[in-house]
């Protein structure tokens, strides 16, 4: 049997933390193999490793049989190990064919790069126009500029990051048939995801982490969905129920609301309109870049909308600022974590006060009580499993996942009327996705209104008894379930900018 990379007993510690802890992997050639873990399990501190960013603090890595030691990506990508990121690192205002040339290590003056990068378009299905703008692209095809660019350095190892998260299910469908062909021809892959049904469809193995430890490898075929994501956090999940779906009046709308974005690669708002009730779960599905964060702003506060666009509880709330909302009990969970959703340079607690209303219950004779401060942060980080030495710590000291679930914590443990939660479990493991989605629903059994904006369609088909999609700015009425309601939001997730995209790539083949 043939390994392609061999990780024997790395570990990796920040002070007293054992990010790893003596965990060893092996992949054979032209596999699949999946990493599982919950966040903070130690599956980015050991991808790094791979990847030559870190280095262990002992432990020993061998690639084709040879010893193995990066000391930067370079010297990985020089051994044949290359990685897809869960966040694009493209420029949109360049060409597909400037951004590869940018990310190679080795360019030479007479390539002709424009056909090489149709050469290997053609021949995994990764159908692109090399002088297409990034800008112009869709999420799916500005993934098959990254993954051209690692495969122009060939690479016998390729690491993906999260690679479905805002993909549309055709996306998805094209990205498997792109994978199995790059195993075909001899490329291992590591495959990293939250994800398990993809993960059971896709990968012949599976290494779980769980505290930065080795607990279990097996085959994912063996196992339920359930029963891997049971592995990953060591205990059992909870299933998903609403006990009270009791749906009352009216108590957000928005009406005809339309505005022209002011980013040149945005997307203009066009005429939304949406009508929510006490108790309801409403979703706008969508891919990425079609007016979410257009969207989000408004409902925010961020920018004010038009007259009579925006109707909370019988007020027109247009005019409002986020403060003023949140007097009013609208809550909110925006996409960007950092400097968005948190001030990254403040601790824990300092964010916890930043989102009140009032803060009334964190102070004692008008001067801020940090001992009450910390009590909130504190019901937060163990309800929803924040892992964290302490609330002191700074925002951006904690992991994407980590950070997201001290987010929306702490929305939900204030009981809004309406909570506007944008990519609820982006970047979080599938125990505390689970225990998001329940305390979600719990929320709404209690009669408040829940609007989820997420490209997560799994998500958004478990929580939601109204669907909506967003494409191009403009918003679908609620999808009939009943009638071939999955195929409509697909269709309707793909849009026209898809359709569009198709006609510029090479060999004019469609996504859709």
């Amino acid at each position: 049997m043939k390994y392609q990379l061999e990780v024997s007993n790395i570990t990796k510690s920040y002070g007293d933390l054992k990010a790893n802890d003596n965990v060893s992997l092996s992949i054979k050639d032209s596999s699949i193999h999946a990493l599982l873990g919950e966040n903070g399990a130690g599956k980015s501190t050991l991808v790094k490793i791979i990847y030559g960013s870190l280095t262990p603090d002992s432990g020993e890595m061998k690639w084709a049989n040879n010893e193995y030691s990066p000391k930067s990506p370079f010297q990985a990508r020089e051994n044949g190990i290359a990685m897809v990121f869960q966040h694009f690192s493209l420029f949109e205002s360049l060409t597909v064919e400037d951004n590869i040339i940018l990310g190679l290590d080795s360019v030479g003056l007479n390539e002709n790069f424009s056909e090489q990068i149709i050469k290997y378009s053609k021949q995994y299905g990764l159908d692109i126009n090399p002088q297409q703008v990034v800008g112009d692209l869709s999420v799916g095809a500005r993934q098959r500029v990254e993954i051209i660019r690692c495969l122009m350095q060939n690479p016998k190892l390729l690491i993906m990051d999260e690679p479905t998260s805002v993909l549309t299910p055709q996306e998805v469908a094209d990205l498997f048939v792109t994978l199995k062909k790059l195993a075909a021809d001899g490329c291992a892959i590591l495959y990293i995801s939250h994800k398990l049904e993809e993960v059971r469809e896709i990968c012949s193995e599976a290494t779980i982490l769980r505290g930065g430890k080795l607990v279990q490898s097996c085959i994912p075929q063996e196992h339920s969905q359930k029963e891997l994501a049971e592995m990953m956090i060591g205990k059992k999940l909870t299933e998903l129920a609403r006990t009270n779906i009791n749906v009352g009046e009216n108590i957000f709308s928005i009406d005809n609301l339309s505005r022209k974005s002011d980013d040149i690669y945005g997307v203009n708002l066009q005429n939304i309109a949406l009508q929510m009730k006490k108790g309801s779960i409403v979703g706008i599905a969508g891919v990425a870049g079609n007016g979410q964060d257009e969207l989000m702003e408004l409902l925010i506060g961020e920018i004010s909308s038009p007259k009579a666009t925006l109707n909370f509880n019988g007020q027109d709330i247009g005019a409002l600022n986020s403060h003023e909302r949140r007097q009013l009990s609208m809550f909110f969970v925006p996409e960007e974590r950092l400097g968005h959703g948190a001030v990254p340079d403040m601790s824990l607690d300092e964010n916890m006060l930043l989102s009140r209303p009032d803060s009334t219950e964190m102070t004692s004779n008008d001067v801020i009580d940090w001992k009450k401060v910390a009590v909130h942060s504190k019901k937060v980080i163990d309800t929803f499993d924040v892992q964290t030495p302490s609330s002191k710590m700074l925002a951006k000291s904690l992991s994407g996942g980590n950070l997201q679930k001290f987010m929306v914590g702490r929305e939900l443990i204030q009981n809004p009327e309406l909570l506007i939660v944008a990519q609820p479990t982006w970047g979080v493991d599938a125990g505390s996705a689970n225990n998001i989605h329940q305390a979600l629903i719990e929320l709404a059994d209690k009669g408040s209104a829940i609007l989820i904006i997420s490209q997560d369609l799994d998500e958004i088909l478990s929580l939601c008894e109204q669907i909506h999609v967003l494409s191009e700015g403009k918003l679908s009425d609620a999808v009939d379930m009943k009638s071939n309601g999955l195929e409509k939001i697909s269709q309707l997730m793909v849009g026209s900018k898809e359709e569009i995209n198709s006609k510029l790539i090479v060999g004019a083949k469609t996504n859709a």
